[in-house]
C-alpha cells in the first residue's frame, strides 16, 4: 500500500507542478492580451487622482502593477543587452531613479530577441528571470496593435512554488498515514473475512474428533453471507446435515437390523440347543422343522438387509427399461394376471424389478395369487405401476409407515417377511425420480410406484446416474 502511495506521489507531483505552470503561462499570456486596456484604465486612475502624466503607450518602459503579477511596455529605442542604453529624460511626475528603472530593468535587460519579438520577426515567448532575488515568470509578446513596442508580462513563482511545497508536505505525512490505515483496515477486514473459515477450521475439527456431524449454532453464521465465504458455509452445513442423516439412518438401520436378527438366531438357537440335548425326543422333527423355518426367515432378512445396502451404495448407471415388461415377467412368475402398456424408463433394471417383485409378493402374501391385480399404464411423461390385492386392507394408523423400515403392521407379524421389502420399494423410487404410495381403496391394498418415463424411447439414457440415499 505505501509503495502505491509512493507511486502515485510521484506521478502526480510532476502532474500538478505542469498543471501550475500552464495556468501561470496561461494567466501571463491573458495579461498580454489585455494589456492595452489595462494601461489606458491605469492613465484614467491618475487623470482622476490628480496626477495626469504621459500616456503610458507612448511612454518607455512604463509598468503597472495587477496583484502579484506586472506588466512592462518598452518602446522605441530598444535597449540592447552588451549596448550602453541612454539614460531616459524624466517625464512629468517621475525623478530619474524611476524614468532609468522603467527603461527596460524592471524584469532584467532587453535582449536582441525582444527586438524580433517587437518587430513581429519571433513569436513571443516565455521565460524565467531572478530579479532582486526572487525568481519569476515572464511572458514577452508583441503590444497588440502596436508595432515595434514589447510588452512583458512578469509574475512570481513563489506561488506556484509554495503550492507544491504544501503538495510534498501534504504526501510526505499522507503516504505513511495512509499506509498506517490501510495496514489496519487490512487487519480489520482479513479478521472479518477469515472469522467464518475459522469457525468452519473449528467445526472439522471437532468433527474430526468427536464424529459428531450434527451442525452447531456458531457453523450456521458463515451462512448469512452472500460472498464466496457465505457460499463455504451454506455448503458446509448443508453436507454435514446430509451427512448426519446418512450416519443416523445407517446407525438406526444397524440397530433394527440388530433386533430383527436376535428374534430368529434366539429362536434358532433354543431349537438346536434342545435338540442336542435329547436326540431321542418325540418332539425333535417338530423343533427341527421350526429351525429350518427360522434358517429361511433368516435368509429372507439377510438378504433383504443385503439388497437395503445394495441400492443404497453408490449410484448406478442407468439404461433403457420396459416397465411393462417388467411387470409382465414377475406376474408370470407368481401366477397373477397383469394388464399392461409400453412403458419405457431411464433406470436401474435390477432395481427396477427388485421394486415391482417385493410390490406383487406383499400384495400375495396377504391375498393370495387369486386376488392380486397387476397394472401398468402411462400418464404423460410417467409410467405407473398399480398392484392390487383383496387382502384385509391396510389400517389407517399404519398407512404412515409401511414404507419404514421394519415396520410390520398388527396383520403382518403373524405372517413371514421381514418388513424390508416396501422400504427397498421406497428407496428405489426416490433413486429414480419417482414415488411409491398407498392409495386407500374399500377394500384391500393398493400400492401405486410412479416413475418418470424417457422421452427418447431409442436412445440411451446418456449416462444418467441414480441417486441412492440409505
Amino acid at each position: 500500500m505505501i509503495a502505491a502511495l509512493t507511486l502515485v506521489g510521484a506521478v502526480e507531483y510532476p502532474a500538478v507542478d505542469w498543471e501550475l505552470r500552464g495556468q501561470l503561462d496561461a494567466s501571463l499570456a491573458t495579461m498580454v492580451k489585455q494589456a492595452p486596456a489595462t494601461f489606458h484604465e491605469y492613465q484614467q486612475k491618475l487623470i482622476m487622482a490628480g496626477k495626469q502624466g504621459p500616456d503610458p503607450l507612448q511612454g518607455n518602459g512604463w509598468v503597472v502593477t495587477l496583484g502579484s503579477g506586472s506588466i512592462q511596455i518598452v518602446t522605441d529605442p530598444l535597449p540592447v543587452s552588451g549596448e550602453e542604453a541612454p539614460d531616459p529624460k524624466p517625464e512629468s511626475g517621475m525623478n530619474p531613479d524611476d524614468a532609468k528603472r522603467a527603461a527596460g530593468k524592471e524584469f532584467g535587460d532587453l535582449t536582441p530577441r525582444d527586438v524580433d519579438v517587437a518587430s513581429g520577426a519571433t513569436s513571443p515567448y516565455y521565460g524565467d528571470v531572478l530579479f532582486q532575488g526572487e525568481r519569476y515568470r515572464t511572458y514577452t509578446a508583441q503590444m497588440p496593435g502596436m508595432a515595434n513596442t514589447v510588452v512583458r508580462a512578469a509574475k512570481p513563482e513563489s506561488d506556484s512554488a509554495s503550492t507544491m511545497r504544501r503538495l510534498l508536505w501534504l504526501l510526505i505525512c499522507l503516504t505513511p498515514t495512509a499506509g498506517l490505515v490501510a495496514i489496519v483496515s487490512a487487519r480489520l477486514l482479513a479478521g472479518r473475512v477469515l472469522r467464518p473459515v475459522g469457525v468452519l477450521t473449528s467445526a472439522v475439527e471437532r468433527i474430526t474428533e468427536t464424529g459428531d456431524f450434527t451442525t452447531p449454532g456458531t457453523l450456521r453464521q458463515p451462512a448469512r453471507g452472500r460472498d464466496e465465504v457465505g457460499r463455504l458455509g451454506r455448503a458446509f452445513a448443508a453436507m454435514t446435515e446430509a451427512l448426519d442423516g446418512s450416519v443416523g439412518a445407517q446407525r438406526r438401520l444397524v440397530a433394527d437390523a440388530s433386533h430383527e436378527l436376535r428374534t430368529p438366531l434366539t429362536s434358532l438357537t433354543t431349537n438346536l440347543e434342545l435338540l442336542n440335548e435329547n436326540p431321542a425326543d418325540p418332539a425333535s422333527p417338530a423343533l427341527l422343522a421350526d429351525a429350518l423355518e427360522q434358517a429361511r426367515e433368516l435368509k429372507v432378512l439377510i438378504n433383504d438387509l443385503v439388497d437395503l445396502a445394495r441400492f443404497g451404495e453408490a449410484a448406478a448407471r442407468t439404461e433403457p427399461v420396459r416397465l411393462d415388461l417388467v411387470a409382465e415377467q414377475v406376474a408370470e412368475g407368481r401366477g397373477v394376471p397383469a394388464r399392461t402398456e409400453p412403458a419405457v424408463l431411464c433406470g436401474d433394471p435390477d432395481a427396477v424389478e427388485r421394486a415391482v417383485a417385493n410390490l406383487v409378493d406383499n400384495a400375495v402374501k396377504f391375498s393370495g395369487m387369486r386376488g392380486v391385480a397387476v397394472t401398468v399404464l402411462t400418464r404423460g411423461h410417467q409410467g405407473v405401476l398399480e398392484v392390487r390385492d383383496q387382502g384385509p386392507g391396510i389400517p389407517p394408523a399404519d398407512l404412515p409407515y409401511i414404507f419404514d423400515r421394519f415396520h410390520r403392521s398388527s396383520a403382518a407379524r403373524a405372517l413371514p417377511g421381514s418388513g424390508l421389502g416396501l422400504a427397498i420399494v421406497k428407496q428405489i423410487a426416490d433413486a429414480h425420480g419417482g414415488r411409491v404410495e398407498a392409495v386407500p381403496v374399500e377394500t384391500g391394498a393398493l400400492l401405486r410406484l410412479t416413475l418418470p418415463l424417457s422421452i427418447a424411447v431409442p436412445e440411451p439414457c446418456d449416462g444418467q446416474k441414480l441417486s441412492y440415499e440409505g
